[in-house]
């Protein structure tokens, strides 16, 4: 994947995984790699996290743990699957 900068340079980002909903990237000039959600699962994150605030509005509690544990479990997902390029990769994690 590439893009020019102000310079009209082109750059290059590294694919580190298959492109998957959560692919990992290392973007040039950075440290640590980063992980890069595609517009459809980013999109479906946000009206998630709208519904929650609503559930919360409503004070629905059960039905708001339920969301709030698919969100967990979705971003658990995508941080295992970092960790684990990471270290398929011999790159230390940023934290």
């Amino acid at each position: 994947m590439s893009r020019r900068n102000k310079e009209n340079l082109v750059m290059q980002a590294d694919l580190l995984s298959p492109p998957i909903n959560y692919a990992v990237v290392q973007l040039p000039e950075r440290k640590f790699p980063g992980v890069v959600v595609q517009g459809d699962t980013l999109h479906i994150l946000q009206k998630q996290a709208v519904q929650m605030g609503q559930l919360l509005s409503a004070m629905d509690l059960a039905e708001l743990a339920i969301e709030i544990e698919d969100l967990k479990e979705q971003l658990s997902d995508a941080l295992a699957h970092f960790e684990r390029v990471c270290g398929d990769r011999g790159i230390a994690l940023p934290y």
